[in-house]
């Protein structure tokens, strides 16, 4: 009697079969909030270095927050560390503080027409990260004493508002 042995592609297709059975909901979930954050620009703040790298930053320093302050009218903000953020809250109440407006440049409208679903991906995979790093520095309001490096989004050379009559 001939044993079977099988091709090296029908070896790589019950793999790629098993794993799919096997891979749980929540592997899918993470993938896609991992996309979300990928495609949201999550990372252009909420990563340091992110943008001035061109996105080459190792996965394991992402959404740790930053020290770099964004200033404007509203005071200066800063980007949280969503690892210790997200770490810190049950899926509800990230559901309900990603509904909430937010302080700019933070694109609140865009977090906010998300589906439940989207934002219920980002929750997980930000919890897949597990924490890391430190918290952001306190936002200081308009006229505060400013810390750290930040930048100005102060808007210039505005034209004048026109009467209302």
């Amino acid at each position: 009697m001939q044993a079977f042995i099988p091709s090296a592609a029908a070896l790589l297709a019950s793999l790629v079969v098993a794993s799919a059975v096997a891979a749980p909901k929540g592997d899918a979930e993470i993938r896609h909030g991992r996309y979300l954050i990928a495609t949201s620009g999550c990372n252009d703040c909420h990563t340091p270095g992110y943008m001035q790298k061109d996105g080459k930053v190792a996965e394991t320093e992402w959404l740790t927050g930053d020290a770099m302050g964004w200033q404007g009218p509203w005071g200066t903000t800063y980007p949280a560390n969503l690892r210790l953020l997200v770490g810190s809250m049950t899926e509800q109440q990230w559901l309900i503080r990603a509904r909430q407006p937010m302080r700019p440049p933070m694109p609140s409208p865009s977090l906010q027409a998300m589906t439940d679903d989207d934002l219920r991906a980002i929750f997980r995979y930000v919890k897949s990260l597990g924490p890391k790093g430190d918290p952001a520095p306190a936002y200081v309001p308009p006229g505060g004493l400013v810390m750290t490096p930040y930048l100005d989004l102060t808007p210039k050379n505005l034209p004048p508002v026109a009467a209302h009559h």
